[in-house]
C-alpha cells in the first residue's frame, strides 16, 4: 500500500472556524461572525434589524425575504468564531504540532473580510496581508505547502447588508478584486488555490455561501451564477500573475444510492446525481449543462448569460477538481427514515453505521465518488476535506483514545489507495478536515470534534485554549512518514 512519491499529506482548517480575532488587525466583521449560538439547546441564530425592530431566525435554514434587514452581533450573545481556537495568535504553535505530525500540506482560507474590510473598499488592509504573509512564510519554513480557499464561508457582512450578497453582480468585481490581490501578493508563496468552497452549498445554507438575505430559485440560480463567473474569472486572471498557479474549484460531494431497483428511484438518484454534476461541468468544462438550462426555464427562473460570459467560463476552466466527502446518501422517490449529512439529506442505509451525529460511514462511497468525478469531468482530483466528528473523553493526564477516528480515516485512506492503484485515477491529495478541534460550522460546537490535536475547549466557549496529542496524531504522523504503507488493510 503505497501512495505517488509526490502525494500531499495534509489537513485543512477554515479561517472563520479557528482564526477568532474577529475584530482585530483591521478586519470587518463577516457573514460568520453574526452567526451565534443559542447556548440552552445548541440553536444556530442569525439576528437582524427590519425598520428599527430586533428579529432572529435559524441561521442555516434562513428564509428571509425582507431584501431591507440589516445583520448585527448582538450584546451577551456567544459567537463562536469571535474566538474561535484563536489561530490568529497561536498559528506559530500549530505549525510547529502539524509540522512534528509530518503533513507537507495545509488547506487554509484566506478572511476577505481582513483583507477588505467591507468587501468594497478601495485598499486593501496592510495588517491582514502582513498576517497571511507571516503565516505563509512559517508554513514554508516548515516544509507545508499552502492550499488556500478564496471564499470559505467568510464573505464581508457589509456586501450582504449594503449589496445583498452575491446576488448583486457587483460583488463579482468585489471578489476579483480581492483574490486577485493576495494572489499577486503571495504569488511565490503559494501555488495552489480553490476559488470557493463547497460551491453547490448554496443550496442548502445560502446565507454563509452567497449572503443572501432573500432565497427561492431565482436569488440561487443568480447567485450561484455570479460565483461561476467570478470564479472562472479569477481563474483566467490568475495565470497571467502566475502561470504555475494551479486553481481549483471544491463542491461537496456525496455518493448516492437508489434506495431500490425500482425504476421511480432509480430515476430520483439520477436527478441528484445531475445536481453535483451540474457544479462540475460548468467549472471544468466551461459550459452550463443543456438540461440545467431547460430546468431554468421551466422553473420561470429568468437568467441571462451574456456572450461575454460564456466567453469568460469557456476560459476559465479550473484545473483540478477538489471535494469534501463525508458520507454517501441513499435516494428513493417516496422517503421514509431520513439522516442529515454535511449538506445533504437521504434514507438511512441499513447496510453501514453512522457517526456520533448521525453521518452515514461509507469508506467506498469516496472510491465511487473518485470513480465518477474522474470518469466524467477528467481532471485531477483532490480530497480537501473527509473527517470523523466525535465526542472525545479528555483527562489532561492521559492521552486521548481515539481509535473510532483512526479507522475512519484509514478505511477513506485505503479506498483512495485503490481509486488509485487500481481505477488509475489521479488524486494529488488529501487534507483532512479539523487536524486541530475547531467550530462546527454546521452546529456551532466545539464538543463536535474532528482533529488529530485536542483545543480545551467546550461548547460554551470555556476553556483554556491549550492544545493535546491525541492518539491518532501519532497515528498519522506514521502514515505520513511510511506514504500510507503503515494503513491498516485487514
Amino acid at each position: 500500500m503505497k501512495f505517488n512519491k509526490d502525494f500531499l499529506w495534509g489537513t485543512a482548517l477554515a479561517a472563520n472556524q479557528v482564526e477568532g480575532a474577529y475584530l482585530s488587525g483591521g478586519k470587518g466583521l463577516s457573514v460568520a461572525d453574526v452567526i451565534a449560538v443559542k447556548n440552552n439547546d445548541g440553536e444556530r441564530l442569525i439576528s437582524y434589524i427590519i425598520d428599527g425592530e430586533l428579529k432572529r431566525e435559524r441561521a442555516l435554514f434562513y428564509k428571509g425575504t425582507e431584501m431591507q434587514s440589516e445583520f448585527i452581533c448582538e450584546e451577551g450573545v456567544y459567537y463562536p468564531s469571535h474566538e474561535g481556537i484563536d489561530f490568529y495568535h497561536r498559528y506559530k504553535e500549530d505549525i510547529t504540532l502539524l509540522a512534528e505530525m509530518g503533513v507537507n500540506c495545509l488547506r487554509i482560507s484566506i478572511s476577505w473580510s481582513r483583507i477588505f474590510p467591507n468587501g468594497d473598499d478601495d485598499e486593501p488592509n496592510e495588517e491582514g496581508l502582513v498576517f497571511y504573509d507571516n503565516l505563509f512564510s512559517e508554513l514554508l519554513k516548515n516544509n507545508i505547502e499552502p492550499l488556500v480557499t478564496l471564499s470559505h464561508y467568510e464573505m464581508p457582512l457589509t456586501l450582504v447588508n449594503k449589496y445583498d450578497g452575491w446576488i448583486n453582480r457587483k460583488v463579482i468585481n468585489f471578489f476579483e478584486k480581492f483574490a486577485l490581490t493576495v494572489m499577486e501578493r503571495y504569488k511565490s508563496k503559494v501555488k495552489y488555490w480553490l476559488t470557493f468552497n463547497e460551491i453547490n452549498a448554496i443550496r442548502s445554507i445560502p446565507f454563509n455561501a452567497a449572503g443572501l438575505k432573500e432565497v427561492n430559485p431565482q436569488t440561487i440560480a443568480v447567485a450561484t451564477h455570479n460565483q461561476f463567473i467570478a470564479s472562472a474569472s479569477v481563474v483566467r486572471k490568475s495565470k497571467l500573475i502566475n502561470q504555475d498557479f494551479q486553481v481549483g474549484m471544491m463542491i461537496a460531494y456525496a455518493a448516492s444510492y437508489a434506495a431500490t431497483c425500482s425504476p421511480e428511484d432509480q430515476l430520483e438518484q439520477q436527478k441528484m446525481s445531475n445536481i453535483l454534476d451540474f457544479y462540475c461541468e460548468v467549472q471544468s468544462n466551461g459550459r452550463y449543462p443543456k438540461q440545467k438550462l431547460y430546468e431554468y426555464k421551466k422553473m420561470g427562473i429568468d437568467l441571462v448569460i451574456t456572450q461575454e460570459e460564456e466567453k469568460i467560463l469557456r476560459e476559465g476552466c479550473v484545473d483540478f477538481i477538489s471535494l469534501s466527502y463525508y458520507h454517501s446518501s441513499v435516494i428513493s422517490a417516496t422517503p421514509r427514515e431520513m439522516v442529515t449529512g454535511n449538506v445533504s439529506i437521504g434514507e438511512q442505509n441499513p447496510y453501514l453505521k453512522v457517526s456520533d451525529w448521525g453521518w452515514t460511514i461509507d469508506p467506498v462511497g469516496l472510491r465511487i465518488s473518485l470513480n465518477r468525478l474522474y470518469s466524467k469531468f477528467q481532471k485531477p482530483l483532490f480530497v480537501v476535506e473527509n473527517g470523523l466528528g466525535a465526542y472525545d473523553s479528555f483527562h489532561e493526564d492521559a492521552e486521548i483514545e481515539d481509535d473510532y477516528r483512526i479507522s475512519y480515516i484509514n478505511d477513506h485512506l485505503l479506498e483512495i489507495n485503490k481509486a488509485i492503484e487500481e481505477d488509475g485515477i489521479e488524486v494529488l491529495g488529501y487534507t483532512s478536515w479539523g487536524g486541530i478541534d475547531l467550530v462546527s460550522v454546521s452546529t456551532g460546537e466545539m464538543e463536535k470534534r474532528y482533529g488529530f490535536i485536542y483545543v480545551d475547549k467546550d461548547n460554551n466557549g470555556n476553556g483554556t485554549l491549550n492544545r493535546f496529542k491525541k492518539k491518532s496524531f501519532y497515528w498519522y504522523k506514521e502514515i505520513i512518514k511510511s506514504n500510507g504503507e503503515k494503513l491498516n488493510s485487514q
